[in-house]
């Protein structure tokens, strides 16, 4: 079936509606990974853009996310919104984004959050709470008075969709599932059983 609707903007109406639904993060999506050996892993995440290049988050290069998007460059991204009963499951090749969106992101982010960009060895071993504390403290004793400028290791990755799929609750299971498929640059939509 030929595509009566482009999925990016089905995807901006879905977020206004959950924006006004949704009083907790209405931009938290599951992100899910695999490694070289196909081993997957998943955790929540906040979407920070959105637009037809892709969906961006952002993350430490070191992080186990950072290791598996490097060596396997694709990703399943979910958006659940419990109170509008929907669900939004993204698939693609992932990219990195430009230094400079990067860098444009990292300056807009709380202090604190940029500090502890710095201090954080993000999924490594912590010996104790107090390490983690002493590295904060330095990193600010080191940048007071002074912008903080974002780490090299420290940016974000787009993921390029090639299917959208929009779930809508309904009784009895009875769901209505729309998938989206990019074939030769053209988005195609199919409707699925539930």
């Amino acid at each position: 079936m030929i595509m009566t609707q482009d999925p990016h903007k089905m995807f901006d109406d879905w977020m206004d509606e959950a924006k006004k639904a949704e009083t907790d993060d209405p931009t938290a999506m599951a992100l899910a990974t695999a490694s070289k050996q196909a081993f997957p892993c998943v955790r929540m995440m906040l979407l920070k853009g959105h637009n037809e290049d892709g969906f961006v988050f952002y993350t430490n290069l070191g992080s186990r996310k950072g290791h598996e998007l490097l060596e396997n460059p694709v990703a399943t991204l979910l958006f659940h919104w419990k109170k509008l009963r929907r669900q939004v499951r993204i698939e693609g090749p992932v990219e990195l984004i430009s230094d400079a969106e990067a860098d444009a992101y990292f300056a807009s982010r709380a202090r604190k959050s940029q500090l502890g960009a710095w201090a954080s060895e993000q999924s490594r071993p912590l010996p104790a709470r107090d390490v983690f504390e002493k590295r904060i403290a330095d990193i600010e004793a080191r940048y007071e008075g002074k912008a903080v400028p974002r780490p090299s290791y420290w940016t974000g990755f787009r993921v390029k969709p090639i299917r959208m799929e929009f779930w809508n609750d309904r009784e009895f299971r009875l769901h209505e599932r729309e998938l989206f498929s990019l074939n030769d640059g053209r988005w195609q939509s199919e409707f699925l059983y539930p």
